[in-house]
């Protein structure tokens, strides 16, 4: 079923105040899943706090200009983020190359990826994926996110549970605002318990350096590679599985192109690549965003916003998400996605022929398993798909 897109753009009209929580929340959960791996990275290879704050400026900008763009252009709410993987793996590689040659790996990824966009390989790939596995991917990469809640609560009982109720509370009168008034009790209780620290933040504007890229086959090999399957595999891949579980038939070519190119232009500045998001993905293509799907995209053109307020700011964006405690932003961000999830599972196990392989693709994805450093959602795809392969009746 695909989601008709309103008769005209009015982007002030059709927007809510949920559709700017969940844009505020689909932040949220882009900068806290990642932000301090950037720090390692950077720390660990011996950049200036100039050139970690240029890394966190560069990569905000394209993800602002791409969600907001894109959002607009097709009237769907598609969410860019930087992707979480390729971070971890720059904690380890970064530190064996000179940061010039780094920048030169990004642009030899960011190539690859409009490339891939332009030939249009990506897009005849996944016209190939069954919908039900599509969204049993979904299903099993938000399923972690999910599950955290009830793992925080062992840790902040208090504040999760009453998170927790008064979601389920507002949610039975005006499901709209459940997720808002659990961020405002969560917010209210993590104040009178003690738990917001706000003695490090300070305003201070982000300013971007530019540094000359240059080539190298070490540094293509340790990091370009490996940054480009990280990209295609467990960002883009899950990407449009999730606005297509949502119902939302965008064409996967030109986002990945444009993507490709923001990565481009924004590599000298330290980043180190946008592409489509999936976990917040989710939460501006879910109900709780806007109880109509046509103004969903309302909600990421509000990321696509608060990104470029954070990028602005980049210098003290750590110092701000420190100030909140881990298990708030958990707890937020599972209980935003559980429409979600619900309506993954759903799509996936619909079809009672591929129910087998849906379940297998959800639960090796679910798993978080990694194999040749690359993530649990590629090889569950692959799991799923050769699973229908064998138990699909032969034709004939």
């Amino acid at each position: 079923m695909s989601v008709a897109k309103p008769a005209r753009l009015r982007p002030l009209a059709d927007s809510s105040p949920s559709a700017m929580v969940a844009g505020f929340i689909a932040m949220l959960t882009g900068y806290t899943s990642s932000l301090v791996l950037m720090f390692q990275a950077g720390q660990a290879a011996g950049l200036s706090s100039a050139q970690i704050s240029s890394w966190i400026w560069a990569l905000s900008i394209g993800m602002a200009v791409c969600s907001i763009g894109l959002s607009l252009r097709y009237r769907t709410p598609i969410t860019v983020a930087w992707s979480t993987p390729g971070a971890a793996l720059l904690i380890t590689s970064l530190g064996g190359v000179s940061y010039a040659e780094a920048i030169g790996a990004y642009i030899t990824c960011a190539v690859l990826v409009v490339i891939c966009g332009l030939t249009g390989s990506f897009e005849r790939l996944m016209r190939r994926i069954p919908a039900s596995l599509a969204a049993a991917l979904l299903a099993g990469i938000l399923f972690k996110i999910g599950s955290e809640i009830f793992l925080a609560a062992q840790h902040r009982t208090l504040l999760v549970l009453g998170m927790f109720f008064s979601y389920l509370l507002v949610k039975r009168v005006s499901p709209r605002y459940c997720v808002l008034a659990a961020l405002l009790v969560g917010t209210g209780l993590s104040g009178a318990l003690g738990l917001l620290d706000f003695s490090r933040f300070s305003l201070e504007l982000a300013t971007p350096v530019w540094t000359t890229p240059s080539f190298s086959v070490a540094a293509t090999i340790s990091i370009g590679i490996p940054l480009f399957v990280v990209a295609m595999t467990s960002q883009n891949m899950p990407g449009i599985a999730v606005l297509r579980a949502d119902g939302y038939q965008v064409p996967a070519s030109p986002l990945i192109t444009s993507t490709g190119l923001a990565s481009l232009l924004m590599a000298p500045f330290g980043s180190h690549g946008v592409n489509l998001a999936a976990i917040s993905a989710a939460i501006c293509t879910g109900p709780h965003a806007h109880e109509d799907p046509a103004k969903r995209y309302t909600a990421a053109v509000w990321c696509g916003l608060f990104y470029a307020v954070g990028g602005t700011f980049g210098a003290t964006l750590a110092a701000l998400f420190a100030a909140l405690p881990k298990e708030l932003v958990l707890s937020i961000a599972a209980l935003a996605l559980l429409g979600s999830i619900i309506n993954g599972l759903s799509i996936a196990m619909a079809e009672a022929r591929e129910r087998e392989a849906a379940l297998i693709t959800f639960m090796v994805t679910a798993s978080g398993m990694s194999l040749l450093s690359i993530g649990s959602a590629f090889w569950g795809i692959i799991a799923g798909l050769l699973t229908l392969l064998i138990l699909s009746p032969r034709k004939g």
